[in-house]
């Protein structure tokens, strides 16, 4: 009797620690809590490359045998390898010039290779993306320019068959169109969409340099965050969207490509117990997502009626009021989260 315990003991353990692992099942409406388990890099694994697919551990690009894409041998970028240990070339985009968004009026222009700096927000949350993801002047290696989850059968059973581009200048559209693609740089900014006034710019870390980061004390606004969060914009600590040096109002903090995707985490995003990140007011957990967007992000939640889904309240961070806006913004109460 006692070893019949002891057994029924042993299922019981092993079927909750199973319930607890966090993985993802190709097909399936959510993505995570289920079988089949992909690993968190999905995509940026670049073909069994890994880290190495994007950072050279030794001589930047160099070190890198040369881009696999256009068979060059090697390039000239001087600053290669310099910062983050990029071993992508960055040559072409080096003062490249963006029209992005209705008609090309966001205009973004990149720094010059005689701006380089480390840790500068448009070369890292930038430029490092379109050394891989322009695919009209910068050829990225490795690139298919198809959905890497959609050809492995993982996204929701919302999205249809037609290929997902991964390449934003090469897109199927005219070549280097930008048109048609969300803005990132100087002039996409909080003070663009009205929403600058909801939040205060404070001194929130002080390593490796003094950090600017959000903080918001507006009722509408948290009680957004208590119905979705804030990862976006109030992490509580270094905010991943930028805010220049010496401002004091969120007005000229801008967005750039890792503003919304984290080039590590393709399909989960873990809560933490800062401001922006407790989502729904929970202090953890893990919350399914696509894309390598790096907030709860999941166009197959199909949310209730009194519920949004977290694909819409992942733009609302932002697009917080006006028509297209966040419920909380438009005096409507009691919309909870469908994650």
């Amino acid at each position: 009797m006692k070893k019949l315990l002891l057994i029924l003991l042993c299922v019981v353990v092993f079927a909750s620690l199973a319930m607890a692992q966090v993985t993802y099942a190709p097909g399936t409406t959510g993505g995570i809590g289920r079988t089949a388990p992909v690993d968190k890099l999905g995509a940026h694994n670049n073909g069994g490359r890994g880290c190495a697919g994007c950072h050279a551990p030794h001589s930047g690009g160099q070190g890198g045998g040369g881009n696999a894409a256009t068979g060059a041998a090697a390039f000239s970028d001087v600053n290669s390898g310099n910062d983050a240990l990029w071993g992508q070339d960055l040559t072409p985009l080096y003062g490249y010039v963006l029209n992005m968004g209705d008609s090309g009026k966001f205009v973004a222009t990149l720094p010059a290779a005689s701006a380089f700096a480390v840790a500068d927000e448009e070369i890292r949350g930038i430029m490092m993306c379109l050394s891989c993801h322009d695919g009209n002047i910068a050829k990225g290696a490795m690139m298919t320019n198809a959905s890497w989850e959609q050809s492995k059968g993982l996204l929701p059973a919302v999205y249809g068959t037609r290929a997902i581009p991964t390449l934003l200048g090469a897109d199927g559209t005219t070549a280097g169109n930008y048109n048609n693609d969300h803005p990132v740089g100087q002039m996409a900014t909080l003070g663009a969409l009205n929403v600058a006034s909801r939040f205060t710019v404070t001194t929130c870390g002080t390593s490796p340099s003094t950090y600017a980061c959000l903080t918001t004390a507006d009722a509408a606004y948290l009680e957004f965050m208590g119905n979705y969060a804030a990862p976006q914009l109030i992490p509580g600590r270094a905010s991943f969207i930028v805010i220049p040096a010496g401002a004091t109002t969120a007005t000229t903090a801008y967005v750039v490509c890792t503003t919304c995707h984290t080039p590590h985490s393709m399909y989960t995003f873990s809560a933490g117990n800062t401001p922006g990140t407790k989502v729904a007011g929970a202090t953890s957990g893990v919350f399914p997502s696509y894309f390598f967007i790096n907030a709860p992000y999941n166009p197959g939640a199909a949310p209730a009626v009194n519920q949004a889904s977290s694909a819409t309240q992942f733009c609302r961070q932002c697009h917080f009021t006006g028509a297209g806006g966040s419920n909380e913004g438009s005096g409507i109460h009691g919309v909870t989260t469908q994650f």
